[in-house]
This record gives C-alpha cells, structure tokens and sequence, in this order.
C-alpha cells in the first residue's frame, strides 16, 4: 500500500489511491456487523446482546432510527443555516449579501476549513488531541476558498435537532450504557460536502480521565451520530474497533508503522440515511478528506457517566476554566428534558422517556418560547466537556 504524504494530489488522484483501502475496510465492516434496528424489553431497557456488542467493538449502528417525515425536517433545518451562513470565517454577510445568521450567539454557530484540509492534525488544537497530520487534497479550481465544517449548538439553532435529542429508543441507549444520571456533552453538526470536506485526523476524544485510578472502557461517554444522509466508505467515520478498552493509544506511531494516514485495520460506519450509531469516545477515529461525489451531514450528540464530571475542574478547549458542580450539571441537563418535551409535542403518539434526574421538574422543563430564552439560547455555554 503506497504511502502518499508527501504527494502533491488532486481530489481525483485521492479518490482513486484510497480504494484499495476503502475495500478492505468495507469488508472488515461486514464482517463484523454490528448493526441493527433498536431492541428495547418490556421495561424499556436496551437488549443485552445490543449492549454486550457495544462495550465488545465501541460502537454499534442502530438502524432506521428516523423516519422519512423527520429526516426531511431535519434536513430542511441544515439546509436553512447553510442559507445563511457567513460567506467566510470573517464575513458578517451571508452568500446572498444579507446580514449572516449567529450574532444573537454568544459562540459563534458556523465553523469553517479550508476545502480538503486537515485543521487540526499535528497541530497543538483541541489539546493536541489530534498527533497526526492526514493528507490535504488539492480541490477543484472552481472550489470557494472556506466549507462549513461544522455547526455548533445543534439544539439552540435547528427545532428538529432538538426533537431529535428527545428520541426516547435513543435516550433509552443513553440510560443503558452511562446509567439513569447519564448527561451532555455537545451537539455539533458535521458536514462533509462532496470534493470540499475535511479531514479529521486519527484521535481519541477525552482528555481527563486516562490516568485515572478508576478509569474504565467507559471513561469518557460517548457519542450518537445520526445521518441524514447515507454515510459511505468513502465519507464516513472510520475506526479502530476496540480501542476503547487500550488506554491511551499511540496514534502518531500507527501511521509511521503503516506508512501513510490509512491505518491498518481500521473499518468504515456505513449507514443509511436515518441511521444513528453510538461510538465510544476512547475509540480511536477519524475521517478522511471527502474526495467523492456523495455528501454526509451527521447530528452528533455526546453523553457523560453523571460521575465523571460531578465536581471536576476542567479546561474547555476554548480555554475556560470550568467547575462543574451540581448547579452546572442540572442545568445543562435541563436540554434533555426540553428535548424530550419538544419531542411530544411534534410526535404525540410516542411514549416519551422519563429522564429521571429531572422528572420532578417537569413543569420548569416545558418546550415553549419563554424555555427557548431563557434556557436554550446559548445554552452551550455550559456544555461539559472532559
């Protein structure tokens, strides 16, 4: 397998050198499966043989989670924040020379990359998280010079990511995995548009708990991604399935042993679109450059075990120094019961989930426009982050 780091390659040549890898890959996920529509008991709780394959691999794919009525609401929403997104990181007006939606955000919503780029590998960002540079494609000479790489505070910007967040067969997963007290990370939207889409080098999420005296397979939560498109080999997350149960892995070290940023062993998420899967965040992930012609936008939504953040003093990736006592945690979990709230009210004739740490706040946690401002408009200034 020919290494290409050093080569200078257009998209096409991209697209072409990764094949090789993309089959091998796809026939690894296949292999291992790992997939299949949400199995819930007669009490609601997860199939065990689902949570078994979970904490065996580090992810599992649900399957048809969102129906064709609520992937078309949700999609509406994307396409309406890319309507209105800045024209550049520094522009205030959108594409069509309008004021750019966000200034009402204490944190800007829209975050941009150079087409085909890798932002973050090898540099000093995100904690340095990301050790190892992926390879930059050359786009298009008809490409813009910035893609939207993400949106941040899904549920502050899109009604349907809120509903979303309320999905009871999800939050059921959630309770399963982290316990009933389980609670938010983020919500960010990734975006990865054909022949524009960056890369995001290999890495391990989570920074806090690694050397601790109690860390698990566990640690540091985990992740749904809800597609709403199909997500390919080519576009998608790919993984080093198991890796959660490793520690701390030495990423910069399995490229120099492969030769080149396609790591040995490693799978694709393949889904279709309305599919969510669960990724352990210790598992060590990354996508490369999407060189080819099919989209994937993903809603990402990310869980903590209510005891891996209680009283920690953390620094935020943006470089706040935060302390999350129990004042921060049930407010910043108030989102969940919000959500779940919005989730009835559009879908009535689903049972919703009973989040039990708030369930005797029912009446302060109601979907309406006085909730809208006072607790969901910026309401990512409080995300947790370990």
């Amino acid at each position: 397998m020919a290494a290409f780091e050093n080569d200078v390659l257009t998209a096409d040549e991209h697209a072409e050198i990764m094949k090789d890898y993309i089959r091998e890959g796809t026939r690894r996920a296949e292999e291992i499966g790992n997939r299949g529509p949400i199995k819930l008991d007669a009490n609601g709780k997860l199939d065990a043989d689902i949570l078994d394959a979970y904490w065996r691999h580090g992810f599992y794919v649900f399957e048809n989670i969102v129906d064709d009525t609520e992937l078309a609401e949700l999609r509406a929403d994307v396409e309406q924040m890319l309507d209105v997104a800045p024209l550049d990181p520094k522009s205030i007006y959108d594409a069509k020379g309008r004021p750019a939606f966000g200034s009402e955000f204490e944190r800007a919503p829209y975050r941009f990359a150079r087409p085909l780029s890798d932002p973050l590998g090898g540099t000093a960002k995100n904690k340095g998280r990301h050790p190892a540079k992926m390879h930059e494609a050359v786009p298009s000479a008809d490409a813009p010079a910035w893609t939207v790489q993400n949106l941040h505070g899904n549920l502050q910007l899109m009604d349907s990511s809120l509903r979303l967040y309320g999905h009871p067969g999800l939050l059921a997963i959630a309770e399963a995995v982290l316990g009933a007290d389980f609670v938010p990370y983020n919500e960010v939207t990734f975006l990865k548009e054909p022949g524009l889409g960056p890369s995001v080098a290999w890495h391990q999420d989570g920074t806090t708990h690694w050397d601790s005296p109690d860390w698990d397979h566990g640690a540091h939560g985990f992740n749904f991604m809800t597609q709403l498109f199909p997500s390919t080999a080519a576009n998608s997350v790919w993984i080093l399935p198991g890796t959660h149960k490793s520690g701390k892995m030495d990423i910069r070290g399995m490229i120099k042993n492969t030769g080149s940023d396609r790591i040995d062993g490693a799978i694709p998420l393949l889904c279709e679109a309305g599919d969510t899967f669960i990724l352990n965040r210790q598992v060590v992930h990354g996508s490369f450059a999407n060189t080819s012609p099919e989209r994937r936008v993903t809603l990402n939504a990310g869980f903590f075990p209510r005891k891996r953040v209680q009283d920690m003093t953390v620094e935020h990736l943006d470089g706040r120094v935060v302390t999350f006592d129990d004042h921060h945690i049930d407010e910043r979990s108030r989102m969940i019961a919000i959500g779940i709230d919005a989730r009835h009210r559009r879908f009535p004739d689903e049972m919703p989930y009973c989040y039990e740490p708030l369930a005797n706040n029912a009446d302060q946690n109601l979907w309406n426009e006085a909730t809208r401002r006072s607790v969901v408009k910026n309401y990512n200034l409080r995300d947790m982050y370990i």
